[in-house]
């Protein structure tokens, strides 16, 4: 074994979230339609084809009001009779559109929701996936609650744009035929009626500018406040011991007030832009009656011709409605689709684990040269170490000396800036200092949903020195924990991690102060049945209590990221000062405490 104290350090920097700030919204927000409608283009294309029906049937059913108003109502006002042929064909014209117009509603509510909901999902799949595709290192550098936003709320806001858009883009069907329609049968009337269409159209592009930037802050607080509030929530321990109830509070208010202020006044913009809406196709409808009225006294249309245009013209005022609905989400859907892009689109982080080689025949762990820095801090400096199989090998130093993240270098969850590192084939399995457990079974807890016997869980948990209290579950292995083993002590927490590392057989164990919640007794217990377990080649323990480190075969001595020495406990007790007096630092902590 050999080290070389030589400081080397390097910095790394963290990924770049730009997105492009020059893109037009416009092309951004056909660039975002798009992209949705090519998750599942055969549900929306069957949504469309659904909502294009209907709208033709629209505006056919105002041929069913012109002819039952001409041929049927008027006749039998100014004569007195009825034509039983033209209400037949009045009734199979009405009927038949009606039933058409329904079949067009089932398809387009149908498949649009489900293009809607399947293409959510795959969205946020997309997300998901990638953020487990992501190593440690990673992970590191995000905060969970953004994370769980990203996956949740902004994928559903990605996607709320997908509800309107098959009845939207069949509008625009609608428009092109009605306003053809509407042209010949009265030119200066048409062209009265379709004036209002690019008077709305200006409308809703105005607002879709001005709403744009309130949806995004709105869409990027709502992310804030997720992530505050799964961090206040995980520490509520520290909160309460603390008294911090009123900070957080405050600060999650402050959160929630500017994402209420945002969307306020979003909601503002949004409801004049609706009332203009409602405004002007109403004024146009009353100067179409007025209009209209001195075309049918001047003999220039019918009285059915009239009735079913505004019949028609006020048919089309909520279809326009749904196109100003579709403008008003595009900026709520691109400011959750950009937040959901950046995880996406972001390349796969090197995993360091994809480094580590395999080490030579016995040898459990070979660190070759390797320096590891922290914003500019250097935690390893060029450390070598060679770790024999079937050795115990305790790692003892102060705190900050680099003993955690050594073992993290070793389990490739951390990059090292230079060097190397091998382990003995079948890789290593960590036990951390605070031990996670899931809110499941203690089967669970163990396998981990790996394919596991239930006699390779029990003698996990024998050698883990846990059986003592497990043998007192009544539903055994079945027994729920409760979120992070809330049902569970530290140690007990701690011995079931400890089961969790040897059931899935990894040749190299390393503990990160694992025993700390232990008794001496029992962590005497837990280290002598590592030693004896066959399937374990080595096992390497940060720790600092001095009976811990005594029973290991060998102490690694770090101190300011180096290994300043190594031997049994004994030798270095004898021959160390400075290892010594740390020793006796513990002790003497854990007198006092």
């Amino acid at each position: 074994m050999s080290n070389i104290t030589t400081p080397q350090a390097t910095t790394g920097s963290g990924p770049n979230f730009g997105l492009p700030e020059s893109e037009s919204r416009l092309k951004s927000a056909y660039r975002l339609l798009s992209a949705l409608v090519r998750v599942h283009p055969r549900l929306f294309i069957t949504a469309v084809s659904g909502a294009t029906l209907f709208g033709l049937c629209t505006v056919a059913s105002a041929l069913g009001v012109r002819w039952m108003v001409d041929e049927v109502i008027l006749p039998r006002f100014n004569e007195g009779r009825t034509d039983t042929r033209a209400l037949l064909i009045g009734a199979i014209l009405v009927i038949g559109i009606g039933v058409l117009r329904a079949v067009g509603v089932v398809l387009r509510r149908g498949f649009a929701g489900a293009a809607s909901w399947r293409t959510a999902e795959t969205v946020s799949l997309d997300v998901l996936h990638r953020i487990v595709a992501q190593p440690s290192t990673w992970h590191r550098q995000h905060m969970t609650g953004d994370l769980v936003a990203r996956v949740g709320v902004d994928s559903d806001a990605a996607v709320a744009v997908m509800g309107p858009m098959p009845f939207a883009s069949a509008v625009v069907v609608m428009l092109v035929v009605s306003g053809a329609w509407l042209l010949v049968v009265d030119v200066p009337l048409g062209l009265l009626a379709i004036v209002v269409f690019p008077l709305l159209l200006i409308l809703n592009v105005g607002y879709q500018r001005r709403i744009d930037t309130h949806y995004k802050t709105a869409q990027d607080e709502l992310g804030l406040l997720s992530e505050a509030v799964h961090e206040s929530f995980d520490g509520v321990m520290v909160v309460k011991a603390f008294g911090a109830e009123m900070r957080e509070t405050e600060r999650l208010s402050h959160i929630t007030g500017r994402l209420k202020d945002a969307r306020t006044r979003a909601v503002i913009l949004r409801s004049t832009f609706e009332a203009l809406l409602d405004a002007i196709p109403s004024f146009i409808n009353i100067v179409l009656l007025v209009v209209g009225a001195h075309r049918v006294q001047s003999g220039a249309m019918t009285v059915g011709e009239l009735t079913s245009f505004v019949y028609l013209f006020t048919l089309l005022i909520f279809p326009l409605r749904i196109i100003g609905y579709v403008f008003s989400e595009v900026p709520h859907s691109l400011s959750g689709w950009n937040r959901t892009r950046q995880i996406v689109d972001e390349p796969i982080v090197a995993d360091p684990r994809a480094s580590i080689r395999l080490a030579p025949s016995n040898a459990a762990v070979v660190v070759s040269d390797i320096s590891v820095a922290y914003s500019g801090q250097t935690i390893l400096k060029n450390l070598s170490l060679t770790i024999d199989s079937s050795n115990t090998v305790a790692i003892v130093g102060a705190t900050g000396s680099g003993k955690t993240t050594l073992l993290h270098a070793i389990a490739g969850l951390i990059p090292v800036d230079s060097g190397s590192i091998a382990v003995m084939p079948g890789g290593v399995g960590m036990v951390f200092q605070e031990a996670f457990v899931f809110a499941d079974t203690l089967r669970f807890n163990v396998t981990l949903g790996d394919d596991i016997s239930d006699d390779i869980v029990l003698a996990a948990l024998e050698v883990a020195a846990a059986m003592e209290f497990v043998s007192k579950f009544e539903t055994g292995l079945d027994t729920e924990l409760g979120e992070r083993g809330a049902s569970l002590s530290g140690g007990q927490r701690q011995r079931v991690a400890l089961a969790r590392a040897i059931a899935h057989r990894c040749p190299v164990l390393l503990l990160d102060d694992t025993t700390s919640a232990l008794d001496p007794t029992t962590e005497s217990i837990v280290i002598e049945n590592l030693r004896r377990q066959q399937t374990v080649g080595a096992t390497l323990i940060v720790a600092s209590r001095p009976s811990t480190i005594s029973l290991a075969d060998e102490v690694l001595y770090l101190a300011n990221g180096v290994i300043v020495d190594h031997a049994p406990h004994a030798v270095l007790m004898a021959q160390n000062v400075e290892y010594r007096k740390l020793l006796e630092a513990f002790e003497h902590d854990r007198r006092e405490n």
